[in-house]
């Protein structure tokens, strides 16, 4: 996408600065994550019903007396958690820097739409700024789920905690930690702006119309705003912290009190009073502005979480590309093996995919190149992390190892033979513009001893991830 600033004077021009890709982009990224997080939540609390269903069973057939009231309580919370998420409105918004910036500029060129370049920007800028605020809709619910599974782990805790249902205990743990960890996974992706985004922020915060509408209208400016304090106006700022004690004026009044009698006891504990109330400030301050750091996770004691459960199957997918080349005699090789693989993250540590590979014939020297067909190869794999870059490498690979001029050569399953591969891995910080990290694997194919002709058992071979 191309931002327009031609023929611009100055940033506070009425010529166009912001393309109309600018919308699409906004509005395919808030509408995807608005869908994601919805079913998030939606499929969470399905679950957590369906294993408190579990529970309610399990209490019936020892004590039905509790398992009534396990069921009325239940009922009570999440009868509550419906009637607060109806109450929710575009008030007390949960606080998202990047969301706030980019519902401020939509307003904003909402009142001046001569600064986008859209014919037509009236329908596409209301799309955009719905999606916005679906998207900021569904964080303040996720936020109060979030309140919710927290004082639901407090109750069903000492519940199940009692009746010895420990298992269940930890899994209801789990997902609340996983839940949290996937809201702050999407308040990251929002905060990643694409290029296209930030070349249009960047242009539009170049003209003061636009800051000083940041300093009016923006959701950072209403929950720091003093009373009266208009942020363009000096005098009201002054006007606003007229009376206000000085630190100077402070600290004296402190040295005239402290040297009471047991002044500085009684200091002390209003001190202790004070950090109590502040820390409780601090909590309510940071359940408005939504903590994006992920300090407001619930860590369970002994749980060590895997990262990848909060990425997308697409995220979770990575793409493999390695070469082996084979020589007869001088340096020049015969043929060359180029794979290409596709590998899931299992978690951190562990990864199980699937690949194919290519044979092609170069000729017998340098003097003599002729490209050929010498086979193709079918992969599966496992990788292992060990300590470091290091990994443990194990597959099964089928390989035609024949030369072919056709696809039909291929289905003689007789010419095909297997290979059984294991050994190490080690990544290498030579990363590209092209390949994200490169590897080296120096693996034994133990199946090759069976192969009539025998092939090699050793193969080196160089891996780059794409």
């Amino acid at each position: 996408m191309q931002l327009h600033a031609q023929g611009v004077s100055s940033p506070d021009s009425s010529t166009a600065l912001v393309s109309g890709k600018y919308l699409s982009s906004i509005n395919k990224t808030a509408g995807k994550l608005e869908s994601s997080l919805d079913k998030k939540t939606d499929k969470l609390l399905r679950k957590l019903q369906q294993q408190e269903n579990r529970i309610y069973k399990k209490l019936q057939k020892t004590d039905s007396l509790k398992a009534k009231q396990f069921l009325e309580q239940n009922q009570a919370q999440y009868k509550k958690l419906e009637q607060g998420i109806q109450k929710l409105t575009k008030k007390g918004n949960t606080y998202i820097p990047s969301l706030d910036t980019l519902t401020s500029s939509l307003k904003f060129l909402q009142d001046n739409p001569e600064l986008l370049k859209l014919k037509d920007n009236a329908g596409q800028l209301t799309g955009a700024l719905d999606k916005v605020q679906g998207l900021q809709q569904q964080f303040n619910k996720a936020e109060l789920v979030k309140k919710f599974l927290k004082e639901k782990k407090q109750t069903l805790g000492n519940q199940l905690q009692n009746l010895g249902l420990l298992k269940e205990l930890k899994q209801l743990n789990k997902q609340v930690y996983y839940y949290q960890a996937q809201v702050n996974e999407y308040k990251e992706i929002l905060k990643d702006h694409k290029k296209i985004e930030r070349k249009a922020i960047e242009l539009l915060s170049q003209t003061k119309l636009f800051k000083d509408f940041m300093q009016k209208n923006s959701q950072l400016a209403s929950l720091f705003r003093l009373p009266g304090n208009n942020p363009t106006d000096p005098a009201a700022l002054n006007a606003s912290l007229a009376g206000l004690q000085t630190r100077a004026q402070v600290n004296n009044l402190l040295q005239q009190q402290l040297s009471a009698p047991g002044a500085m006891d009684q200091f002390r504990s209003n001190m202790q009073d004070a950090q109590s109330q502040i820390n409780s400030l601090r909590n309510r301050i940071g359940n408005q502005v939504g903590n994006t750091g992920g300090s407001d996770i619930d860590m369970p004691e002994g749980f060590k979480p895997n990262s990848q459960k909060t990425k997308t199957f697409k995220d979770r997918i990575e793409y493999n590309t390695d070469f082996q080349s084979q020589r007869s005699n001088g340096y020049f090789p015969t043929t060359s093996d180029i794979g290409l693989s596709a590998g899931y993250k299992i978690n951190d540590k562990s990864v199980i995919g699937i690949g194919a590979s290519y044979k092609i014939g170069w000729g017998q020297n340098i003097q003599n190149i002729r490209i050929t067909h010498q086979g193709i190869g079918l992969r599966s794999f496992v990788d292992w992390k060990i300590k470091g870059g290091f990994w443990l490498t194990g597959g099964y690979e089928q390989n035609y190892r024949n030369e072919f001029n056709n696809i039909a050569a291929l289905k003689d399953l007789s010419a095909w033979q297997q290979s059984g591969l294991i050994g190490l891995s080690k990544q290498i910080n030579l990363k590209s513009k092209i390949f994200k990290k490169t590897s080296v694997k120096l693996l034994w194919d133990f199946l090759s001893y069976q192969q009539v002709p025998r092939t090699q058992p050793i193969l080196f071979r160089v891996g780059y991830g794409l």
